[in-house]
């Protein structure tokens, strides 16, 4: 973290409630023993290395509250030692970076934990209306660090290479990562090292903290998948803040979904990537058309690549967790439908190994950490010409009225002819309302409102009637699968009722289609 040195009590006390909280900026990368030795002797760190480096053991105790209080509000509060040395630390986590976190640390003169000689006031709730007696420890985590300080891209930066155990009672968690952590300079030089590291050795993006690794242990709990949160822009930004903010937007759902990927969460982490992809790709296609850098494409490349792995996976936990139980709620229980489930089993495990050798494949860590690096370059400027400059610099509110704009049009030029359009046509008009809905909603926070609501549920209700058509479709080819080979009667008469079932809603959905079409084409458009 950029103030480096850990707080006296006597230093933290002084502390106001005006200043910002202190932020530790880190990137951590997992990576095997062998991996660890060899980076710790490689050539790029000799030649970048401040110092010959420190070894320590770091013991370290995490507290909480029986029924988690802290870790419900984003705070982990631990006690290291490292020799004689005891350090309390206060960490919180939200802020939106996927990099930082508010961290607070205060020396214990005599190693004994006392929640006084933190800025409570500062911090806030709950901790400030807690007592040391209402905590309790958690879990620990044994750590072998080995660090080194390297001056690398601009930047002042400490690797350390991290072997141990996280222990939770009788479980335990191996531990082997880097950690490389900002002390002075900026954020980029963290994924430009870690893409340097990566010509060396195999490693993963983790985006999990000791402390989340160490309460899903503890509690035997997954990783949650996470939704898109509210894009930060406001009127006062320009066009290239509110870029910076869309893309860091639709990359902190993109790495807040890798862990309840891999560790096998359950369908919803499968389904928030494929969206966050969805939205970075949408982001990429109407952005170029304002401004047309280079620096996109292979960005937008690689999305389609993890996107289209992701998508059978996708397929088939719909079919078995949504499709084939909605069908027995209405009453076909009876229709053999559990031997399609029992049928798709082992296609939906094919298509979660394939998502799990994409996600430990090093060209997956090596988009992610790229894209980590044009953002916080805002690498979108590079070779751009004089009068594309100019566009970066315009109120973001002008900016997005026009890439609105042009995005509805193109939905509405999809759409002309409604009625007479055929199954293709109208399923390039459903991708059209899909990147429309989501380019609004990158730019919702500059225009608040009924119009706005109003707007975006006509445009939901469209896209959900012409869903139901492409959901029909994708289950088609799903049944093919399914069918093929040594499939029984029993499986082909289930097959057909979802077919006849599926048949029957996209005909009633088709009634409905026409007057959502209108009623969306006379939309008027919010931003206007």
């Amino acid at each position: 973290m950029p103030n480096n040195e850990v707080a006296q009590p006597e230093q933290v006390a002084a502390r106001t409630s005006q200043q910002p909280p202190p932020r530790e900026i880190e990137l951590k990368l997992a990576a095997s023993p062998d991996a660890l030795e060899k980076l710790r002797g490689a050539d790029l760190i000799a030649r970048h290395a401040r110092n010959q480096g420190v070894t320590r053991r770091l013991d370290a105790v995490y507290y909480d509250t029986p029924d988690r209080l802290l870790d419900r509000n984003g705070l982990s509060l631990r006690v290291r030692r490292s020799g004689k040395r005891h350090v309390q630390t206060l960490k919180r986590s939200g802020s939106g970076d996927p990099l930082s976190r508010d961290e607070w640390e205060v020396a214990l003169p005599d190693g004994a934990f006392d929640l006084a000689l933190l800025p409570l006031a500062e911090i806030g709730e709950p901790l400030a209306s807690l007592s040391a007696g209402q905590l309790a420890p958690v879990f620990t985590t044994r750590i072998r660090r080995r660090l080194r300080r390297l001056d690398y891209a601009g930047a002042l930066i400490e690797i350390a290479f991290d072997d141990g155990t996280i222990e939770a009672g009788e479980k335990r968690l191996p531990v082997a990562e880097v950690e490389l952590e900002l002390k002075e300079g900026e954020a980029a030089a963290l994924y430009e090292l870690g893409l340097a590291l990566l010509d060396i050795a195999a490693l993963q993006l983790e985006t999990q903290s000791k402390s989340a690794r160490g309460y899903g242990l503890a509690f035997s709990r997954l990783p949650c998948a996470s939704k898109a949160k509210p894009i930060e822009i406001s009127e006062h930004d320009n066009a290239d803040a509110a870029i910076a903010a869309i893309l860091g937007n639709t990359y902190g759902q993109l790495l807040a979904n890798l862990a309840p990927v891999a560790a096998g969460s359950g369908p919803e982490g499968v389904h928030q990537m494929r969206v966050s992809l969805r939205r970075l790709r949408s982001a990429l296609s109407v952005l170029k058309r304002e401004v047309a850098s280079p620096a996109f494409e292979p960005i937008g490349q690689e999305a389609k690549r993890l996107g289209h792995v992701l998508g059978p996976a996708r397929n088939w936990d719909v079919f078995i967790t949504q499709t084939v139980p909605d069908i027995e709620a209405e009453g076909l229980d009876d229709a053999g439908l559990s031997a399609l489930r029992t049928a798709a089993e082992p296609h939906q495990a094919e298509s979660y190994a394939a998502v799990l050798r994409r996600l430990a494949n090093p060209q997956t860590s090596r988009f992610l950490l790229s894209f980590g690096a044009l953002i916080e370059r805002r690498g979108w400027r590079n070779g751009l010409a004089s009068e594309t400059m100019a566009v970066l610099a315009e109120p973001a509110a002008d900016f997005g009225a026009r890439v609105m704009t042009q995005t509805h049009r193109k939905a509405l030029k999809r759409g002309r002819g409604f009625g007479s359009l055929h199954p293709e046509a109208r399923h390039q008009l459903r991708l059209a309302l899909k990147k429309l809905r989501y380019t609004a909603e990158f730019f919702l926070p500059l225009h608040d409102g009924a119009p706005a609501r109003r707007y975006l549920g006509r445009l939901s209700r469209l896209q959900e009637a012409l869903g139901l058509a492409n959901d029909a479709a994708t289950t088609h080819h799903l049944l093919a699968d399914l069918r093929g080979g040594k499939a029984g009667p029993e499986l082909h008469f289930a097959a057909g009722a979802v077919h006849g079932w599926q048949s029957r809603q996209t005909i009633e959905a088709g009634r409905k289609l026409k007057r959502r079409w209108r009623k969306f084409e006379a939309a008027s458009p919010f931003w206007k």
